[in-house]
Order: C-alpha cells, then structure tokens, then sequence
C-alpha cells in the first residue's frame, strides 16, 4: 500500500463540488466556449485557456525543437553574438530553410530573439540555458524518456517490462554492480553531478552546517554536494555512502582536490548494508523520490539508527504540490520515475509522516529561494527544542 497523500472521506457531495460539477458543465458547452471568446469582459480569460490547452497538447513538439537546439548546439553559436539566418546555416550545417523554421520556432518559444538587424541571437530561456549546462545535459538526457513515453498508456498499465531509462539508471534494473565502474554508471554519475551545484548551493543556504561536526551524504554520487559543503565548512568531515563503483569516482574526486583527510568514501547498498556510523547530519539529495514506499522507508530508518540523540536528516528533493511549480513534480518527475520503473514524488506531508513512521520527532520544511528545482526538510531524532535554523 502506498502513502496516501490525503486522507479521502467519502460521504456527502460538498457544495464546492457540487459548483464545480455546474463550473464543468459550463466549460465544457461549445455555445458558452464561443459566446465567452466573444464577449469583452471573459474574451482574454478565454483566449488564455485555449492557448494553455493547446500548449499541453503540443508541448512534444515545443521539446523536441529545443532538443533540436540542443543538440545543434544553436545556443554556444549565439552565445558569442548574433547571426543572421545563412551564416547559422552555414555553421550548424543544415538546410537554410529549415534552419528557418527552426529559427522561427525557437524566436515563438523565447529561446532565440529576431534583433532588430534582421539578425538571431539568444532569447530570454535560451540565455539562461548558456548559463547553466545541466538543463542542456538533461535535454539530451530526454531522448530516452521520450522514447518510454511513446506508449504512456501501456507504461500506467505496467505493459513494459523494461524501459530505456530501466536501463539507463542501472540501480533501478536491479543490476548487481561490480566495483568496476562501467560505461552506464559514468553516465548517469555525470548527469546528476551536471545539476548539482545549483541543488546543493539551495540547501546549503537553507541550512547552515557550521554547528555539525560530520556530514554522511547517502546516495551522494560523485560528492558534488560534499564538496560544496567541504568549501563553506573547513571544520566539516564528510562521509558519501553509494554503490561501489560510484564512491570510486568520488574518491578519485575528493583526492584530486586534496580532500583525503576529510573525506572517505563507504561503498555499498542500503537495502542490503547498514549506514556508516558517526555522523551528527546526514543527508537525502535527490535520493528518496527514486525509490518505492517499502524502500524509500528501509532508508529513513536506516538513517535514524546511524544518527546520535538530535542528529539531524536533511531531505531534499521536488515534491508534489509546490506553489507555482506543481507540473514539475507532479507531472514531470511523475511519469519520469514512472518510466524509470520505481519512486515516486511526494508531498511534503507525505515525507514528514514517513520521517516520523522511521522514528524522527520533529521535521521542518524550510524554505529555498528556488523550491522548483528543491524543497527540503529537516528532521531531527528527537524533539529539540531549539530552532533548526537557528545561527
């Protein structure tokens, strides 16, 4: 049985239903659809729900000309100042009337802009992207969700047994690793460590770590996160726990930064190895919306036997129900992991009543500046008193 991440009471139709049931009605009568694209006073409101409708249905499409961008490397060519449309052409050796059309789709799209020379440089999101190479690294990544998603209804329905990103995330297959990475494992290594700068500067500034003696960061990758975290506390003693050929990398990592004498490395599995002992914090970086309830919960446990009396937990991760960000976990990373073939996102509800079934006292959610890409919650073993972010 899964975590519900509400309580459903069935009983009496409720009067907002019952508004929204003649809400519905209204909305869907093709007479009221033309009469309010008409009428001055509901034709903008209109106007913008066709378009968001058609946005979703064709935001495949809207993907697959940034993907195109990506891949052509439009965005580094640009980078450097504007073109016009022959010398683009030119350079990402492709037709110049399609390289039109995908000039003109990617200027609908704010990713490029039409100056006014005539000439194409960066838009408003394709300036951004230049900025910040783990989005790029990503889109390139979706080649094989795309794939998976070709059939969603055949994925809900558990049809296929195996998926492209089945395969890609080797842990989700179920795969025994050796202790010798392989050509997946750097792949995938590389790919998270790509977008965790970003992540790991969010929690950092969210919660300071100057009062914690030693940091296990569990699932850490190649210890992206540790090393943002060795640069702000010299004090720190850092400790990553992952599969064996993935705590390789980052100790080949933590040496080539002269980190030996704080950091080590202890690789194993967590649902077949206990944690190491000894740290005072211990850290979920994108880890727990990876794996399914029985597992997801086999790891708040573990991490609550390995933490001293007021240890703390930092879980972070997207979560459903984010003001203002809802489509990127409820959506995105819902059929993401669904075609992963394991995890799930959760609201922060959810994870906090996990955080206490595994023993935790007391859990925050505490506020970042950019909840879309992370929120996180504090959990502590047992009920201090003190504030969590207190300085």
């Amino acid at each position: 049985m899964s975590w519900p991440d509400r309580q459903l009471e069935v009983g009496a139709v409720s009067w907002t239903d019952r508004y929204l049931a003649v809400r519905d009605r209204w909305l869907s009568n093709p007479k009221f659809q033309r009469w309010a694209a008409a009428f001055p006073l509901t034709r903008s409101t209109a106007r913008k729900r066709a378009r968001a409708l058609f946005d979703v249905c064709a935001g495949f499409v809207y993907s697959q000309i940034l993907y195109a961008c990506v891949r052509l490397k439009l965005f580094d060519l640009l980078a450097d100042g504007p073109l016009d449309a022959h010398d683009i052409a030119d350079r990402l050796a492709v037709p110049l009337d399609s390289t039109e059309r995908l000039l003109e789709a990617a200027v609908s799209l704010r990713l490029v802009e039409r100056r006014p020379s005539g000439r194409f440089g960066l838009g408003s999101l394709g300036a951004a992207l230049v900025g910040n190479p783990a989005v790029g690294a990503m889109v390139e990544h979706h080649s094989l969700l795309y794939a998976d998603l070709h059939d969603p209804v055949g994925l809900l329905r558990g049809e296929r047994r195996q998926t492209e990103l089945s395969r890609y995330w080797t842990y989700s297959a179920g795969d025994k690793l050796t202790r010798a990475p392989d050509a997946r494992c750097i792949d995938y290594t590389t790919l998270m460590s790509n977008s965790q700068p970003l992540v790991s500067g969010e929690i950092l500034d969210a919660y300071p770590l100057h009062k914690h003696r030693c940091l296990l960061d569990v699932g850490g990758g190649d210890g992206s996160f540790l090393i943002e975290a060795a640069k702000r506390y010299a004090h720190l003693q850092l400790v990553l726990f992952d599969l064996p050929p993935v705590a390789q990398r980052a100790e080949q990592r933590f040496a080539a930064l002269g980190l030996e004498a704080r950091a080590r490395t202890h690789p194993g599995n967590f649902l077949a190895e206990p944690l190491p002992q000894g740290a005072d914090v211990v850290s979920l970086v994108r880890v727990v919306h990876d794996h399914d309830d029985d597992a997801a919960m086999a790891l708040l446990r573990a991490a609550h036997r390995v933490l001293p009396a007021k240890g703390v937990l930092l879980l972070a991760e997207p979560m459903m129900g984010t003001p203002g960000a809802e489509p990127v976990a409820d959506a995105y990373f819902g059929f993401y992991l669904l075609a992963m073939g394991q995890g799930r996102p959760r609201r922060p509800e959810t994870l906090q009543q996990m955080l206490q079934a595994a023993g935790f006292a007391e859990t925050h959610l505490v506020p970042t500046r950019q909840p879309l890409q992370s929120r996180l919650i504090v959990a502590r073993k047992n009920a201090a008193r003190e504030s969590v972010l207190s300085n």
